[in-house]
C-alpha cells in the first residue's frame, strides 16, 4: 500500500469526528418529533447523505412528514450542527491525522478530500489542515452518496491520477463500496469486521505515521 501517487481521505471518522455532532444534532430533532434515536441508530447514517439520513431517521421514529416539514426540521437540524463545528478546533482531529497528511506531501503524494459532507471546506479550516489538501471534493460538488463511486471519481481527476494510482481512506462500509467501485485500493479505518472488503484495515491514521 506504499506504492501510490494520490491519497482521497473521507472526513467524519477518518479525520476528524463530527459524527458525535451529527449524533446530538439528529438525537434532538428526533426528541421534537417525540421518539428516541439511540447512537446505535446513529450508526445507519455513517457515509450517507443529508437527504437519506433524514430518510432513516424517520424511519427509526416511523414518521412520516410532508416534503415541507421535512425541509423545515433538516434545516433546524443542519443549523444545531453548524453551532456545534463552529467551536471546533485543531485539538479535535483524530490521532495521527494532521501527522500523516504532512507525511504524504513529504512524499510529494497529492491529497484530496472526499466527503459528503456540504460542510467538509469550513471543518478543513476550522482544525486547521485545509491548506494541506490539493483538491476538496464535497457534498456541493456531486449529488450522488456512496457508495456511489462518484465523490472519488471526481476527487481523482481533481488531482489529475488515474484511480490505480489513488488510495482512499475511509471508515464507512459505504466509502470502502465506493472506492472499489471507483478502481482505487482502500485503507479501513476502524473495525476489520465491518471494513473487511477493504484492502488493509487499521484503527487510525496514527497506526500509519510511524
Amino acid at each position: 500500500m506504499d506504492n501510490f501517487k494520490g491519497a482521497l481521505f473521507d472526513l467524519d471518522g477518518v479525520l476528524v469526528d463530527t459524527a458525535k455532532y451529527h449524533y446530538l444534532a439528529w438525537k434532538r430533532f428526533a426528541e421534537q418529533l417525540g421518539f428516541e434515536f439511540t447512537e446505535a441508530d446513529n450508526e445507519r447514517l455513517k457515509g450517507v447523505s443529508r437527504t437519506r439520513s433524514l430518510e432513516i431517521v424517520l424511519e427509526v421514529g416511523g414518521i412520516t412528514l410532508t416534503e415541507e416539514e421535512k425541509l423545515r426540521l433538516a434545516e433546524e437540524k443542519n443549523e444545531r450542527y453548524l453551532q456545534y463545528i463552529r467551536r471546533m478546533d485543531e485539538a479535535e482531529l483524530l490521532p495521527g491525522a494532521k501527522e500523516y497528511l504532512h507525511k504524504l506531501r513529504a512524499r510529494g503524494i497529492k491529497i484530496a478530500l472526499g466527503s459528503a459532507s456540504k460542510n467538509a471546506a469550513f471543518i478543513l479550516d476550522r482544525v486547521g489542515i485545509a491548506r494541506l489538501f490539493d483538491a476538496i471534493v464535497d457534498g456541493t460538488k456531486v449529488s450522488r452518496a456512496k457508495p456511489d463511486p462518484e465523490v472519488f471519481v471526481v476527487g481523482c481527476k481533481e488531482l489529475g491520477l488515474e484511480p490505480a494510482d489513488c488510495v482512499v481512506f475511509e471508515d464507512a462500509e459505504a466509502g470502502v463500496q465506493a472506492a472499489l467501485a471507483a478502481g482505487m485500493r482502500v485503507v479501513g479505518i476502524g473495525r476489520a469486521d465491518i471494513l473487511r472488503a477493504a484492502n488493509l484495515v487499521v484503527r487510525g491514521l496514527d497506526e500509519l505515521v510511524g
